[in-house]
């Protein structure tokens, strides 16, 4: 990057984080929805603990729905005047990449907190803990740079919530059944060996999907 962009994505990322800790809207929302999930999920087995591949399954779907909620706010919540002030200010790249660091920022506490919680609630039956939380990490950047732009394509569209969840869906699925899977191998403690295909797989989806929205988000933008 370069020494101006650098500087308009940190500044923008800053801009990101005051906002949040002063709302602290979308944060404390996504933790009462995963609290109050992984309750009823715990509930619902009869106040005990899943097995394995349930518990797979549930923390994965929670941290996506809750991946779509945090991050479909990234650009339904800014008024027009605020994107011509944007305009005028920095370049649709800084913007695009301080949106999806942010998201990416937001998300790595959210899945790390919801581990904590599903860990108190519903046990932690992972093996190899280094991989799931490498896994978890990637999961998060890919949920990120995806749905971030989804969003910006989204809020072009009258912010319309219900383009946000049927573009987000298709795109992330294939991305989700590749992270259940290295998961599922870090809970049954496989050789990593085992996993590297996916880990493969994964970051080059992130890389595209990352190079794409740089790419393309100027021209989304200047719409």
């Amino acid at each position: 990057m370069k020494t101006g962009l650098l500087a308009e994505v940190k500044a923008l990322f800053i801009k990101e984080l005051m906002l949040e800790w002063k709302q602290k809207y979308a944060f404390n929302s996504i933790l009462v929805y995963m609290a109050a999930t992984v309750f009823v999920c715990y509930l619902s087995f009869n106040l005990r603990l899943p097995d394995a591949i349930t518990w797979n399954a549930l923390f994965w779907i929670i941290l996506l729905f809750a991946a779509i909620n945090g991050v479909s706010k990234s650009f339904q919540q800014e008024r027009e005047g605020r994107f011509l002030f944007y305009y005028q200010l920095a370049s649709a790249e800084a913007i695009i990449i301080s949106k999806i660091l942010y998201n990416t920022f937001f998300l790595a506490i959210v899945a790390f907190t919801g581990l904590l919680v599903f860990s108190l609630v519903l046990g932690n039956p992972v093996q190899d803990q280094p991989l799931f939380l490498l896994n978890l990490f990637l999961g998060g950047l890919g949920f990120s740079s995806t749905l971030t732009m989804i969003s910006g394509i989204a809020a072009k569209a009258n912010n319309s919530g219900s383009l946000m969840a049927v573009m987000g869906l298709p795109v992330v699925l294939p991305l989700l059944l590749m992270l259940i899977k290295v998961s599922k191998n870090a809970m049954d403690g496989l050789a990593r060996s085992a996993s590297t295909d996916e880990i493969i797989t994964i970051t080059a989806i992130i890389a595209i999907v990352l190079a794409v929205s740089v790419m393309l988000f100027p021209y989304l933008w200047r719409s």
